[in-house]
């Protein structure tokens, strides 16, 4: 019998599941891919998802039994960061659809239900909402407009876990800025293992992505909201799904942007590091949000892979001090992690 964690990430058209050991690494690990779900709603997708689950997990050569269950956590209202309870309210809010339609709204519910199969709890670990902002990063500059918390803060908060037992410093005293560079991009200052600011990753400040906009220029938003070429909806996809690498060159895959720069494209070329020199410009503004004191900068998420990137950012950003990469989304091994702290009684679960 291993010591191990399932971990639940659900996407668009497949589960991610894996079995996460205490040391955050995976021992087991597959993606479920699922049919057209025919626009069902979310309370609708549980079963037909857990039975999809069920029956593979059912084929497995060496079955495993986990200590816990832990889901990917859906938009919910704004929380302190940490590990959740799954209840019945937080399952309501997310069937509901309350918050947001997301996908990920599945993963408390798958969770909860193949912990009560074994008998084990289960938790979600660290939603997109995680909100520990100070009181003046919520300011937007706009009385009707209040600055949020949307962010890839699963993967930012298991990153300051890992820096800071890299850097052998509690994570209380620790100061990171850790920037999860993927198909949207959040950086992040991180204090004491609270997000205390970071851009809005799907729609709002901060760096333009593979596919997503970033901060723009007012004036031309609101020419493109009044010009009747978009409905509200139509808009906000475009915004969040066909800009940034997408709406300049057609792919939002980094590997093809960098092989068109090396063959000579100068668009490519121009893009590309026009995303790099904003992603600096948002850990620099960082930098000066924790004041010039921080422990690292931290770099994770899939574009993290890349050793051309990397270099470059590091022309912009390598007087910072320490940097630390973690390349990868890494969701399945954070969620394991969360559950471990909380079963080696390092961190309290907290009730929604």
């Amino acid at each position: 019998m291993k010591d191990c964690v399932l971990a639940i990430n659900p996407g668009s058209t497949s589960t991610k599941l894996a079995f996460v050991g205490p040391d955050g690494k995976i021992i087991w690990d597959i993606t479920v891919r699922h049919e057209d779900d025919g626009g069902l709603k979310m309370r609708d997708l549980v079963p037909v998802r857990a039975q999809q689950i069920s029956e593979l997990l059912d084929k497995m050569d060496e079955p495993l039994v986990p200590r816990a269950v832990a889901g990917r956590g859906g938009p919910l209202r704004p929380l302190a960061g940490g590990v959740y309870n799954i209840s019945d309210t937080l399952i309501e809010e997310l069937l509901s659809e309350k918050w947001s339609a997301h996908v990920s709204n599945l993963g408390a519910p798958l969770a909860r239900h193949f912990a009560a199969k074994w008998k084990v709890p289960a938790y979600i670990v660290d939603p997109v909402t995680v909100d520990d902002f100070t009181d003046v990063a919520r300011v937007s500059g706009v009385p009707e407009i209040a600055r949020r918390s949307r962010s890839h803060a699963l993967n930012i908060r298991s990153c300051a876990h890992l820096a800071a037992a890299e850097i052998k410093k509690p994570l209380a005293e620790t100061r990171f800025i850790i920037a999860h560079l993927g198909g949207g991009i959040s950086v992040g200052a991180v204090e004491g293992g609270k997000l205390i600011d970071v851009n809005d990753g799907l729609l709002g400040m901060g760096p333009f992505s593979p596919e997503r906009a970033g901060a723009t220029q007012l004036e031309g938003l609101v020419d493109l909201a009044y010009s009747g070429k978009y409905s509200i909806k139509e808009l906000k996809t475009y915004l969040s799904k066909g800009c940034g690498l997408k709406g300049y060159l057609g792919t939002n895959a980094l590997p093809e942007v960098e092989t068109r720069v090396e063959q000579g494209d100068a668009k490519a070329d121009l893009i590309y590091r026009a995303m790099i020199y904003q992603i600096a410009k948002e850990i620099g503004a960082c930098a000066a949000v924790l004041k010039g004191k921080m422990d690292a900068v931290v770099i994770t998420g899939g574009l993290a892979n890349s050793q051309n990137l990397l270099a470059r950012l590091n022309e912009y950003v390598g007087w910072l001090g320490r940097t630390i990469v973690y390349p990868g989304e890494r969701e399945l091994e954070a969620l394991g992690q969360g559950a471990y702290r909380v079963l080696r009684g390092e961190e309290t679960a907290k009730d929604y």
